[in-house]
């Protein structure tokens, strides 16, 4: 690793930080969805679905986090798309800086971007009724996942920002990983499932994170959805990581 790595990614942190302060409009955008959703699920079918729970929206909050997520990083891929095809990538490796530095600042942006539109979710969600006797711990675990989780997929993200041919393709990869709450026990317990889809439901990555992070709020015993959504969300950021490397090395030889 360069010396000059934390240095340069730094200030070109700094950069993408600036590029999205003078377009909030993607944060925005990116909570947008999943606050109509929160809306449209306590509101109009929050009342057909029995969760077990005092509450609908403390419930389904979780799942509505991680799709806050996979929202966002569909405009990492797209400010890496356009940072490659504008040629900034071979600017800055013609200069004297970490070679790394300028994909870093796109993920640490990514995890700031991501983490001010949780904020608003979380925000508009406490306006509908959220309540959480959780202590300190219980949250600073919650944001260690969903930091996890947002690290996990930005690697992803970095993938097809990097190798897609056009911007439509960039952004796209999202639309799957937006879905796949929507096969979890984000919205309805698992066991009202027909079982080839509970039995996919209940070994997916979004189930494990929901629940651990669904029992944090509540303060309930997490068992071992904790220690098997930080494996999930461990094991996605390594292998994202080395394929998304590999790809920009291969992209800047």
């Amino acid at each position: 690793m360069s010396k000059h790595f934390f240095g340069d990614t730094t200030v070109l942190l700094g950069r993408s930080l600036r590029h999205i302060s003078r377009s909030p409009d993607t944060i925005v955008t990116t909570a947008i969805m999943p606050i109509a959703m929160m809306l449209m699920f306590v509101y109009v079918f929050g009342g057909a679905i029995r969760t077990g729970s005092d509450s609908y929206v403390n419930y389904m909050l979780p799942g509505i986090l991680l799709i806050t997520v996979a929202s966002g990083i569909a405009y990492t891929a797209y400010r890496l798309f356009m940072d490659m095809k504008g040629g900034i990538f071979e600017r800055f490796q013609s200069m004297p800086t970490a070679r790394s530095a300028v994909l870093w600042a796109h993920v640490l942006t990514s995890l700031v971007a991501n983490l001010v539109s949780l904020a608003v979710v979380m925000l508009v969600a406490l306006l509908m009724g959220f309540r959480s006797s959780a202590g300190l711990s219980a949250w600073l675990s919650v944001a260690g996942i969903l930091v996890l989780f947002t690290l996990a997929l930005t690697w992803i993200a970095v993938i097809p920002g990097l190798s897609a041919k056009t911007m439509e393709g960039a952004s796209a990869f999202s639309y799957p990983l937006i879905f796949l709450p929507f096969l979890s026990s984000a919205f309805v317990p698992t066991d009202t499932m027909p079982t080839v889809v509970r039995v996919f439901a209940e070994n997916q990555p979004v189930t494990s994170i929901v629940n651990a992070v669904r029992a944090l709020f509540a303060e309930q015993p997490v068992g071992n959805d904790i220690w098997i959504a930080l494996a999930w969300c461990v094991g996605i950021l390594v292998v994202a990581y080395v394929f998304a490397m590999n790809t920009y090395r291969r992209k800047i030889s």
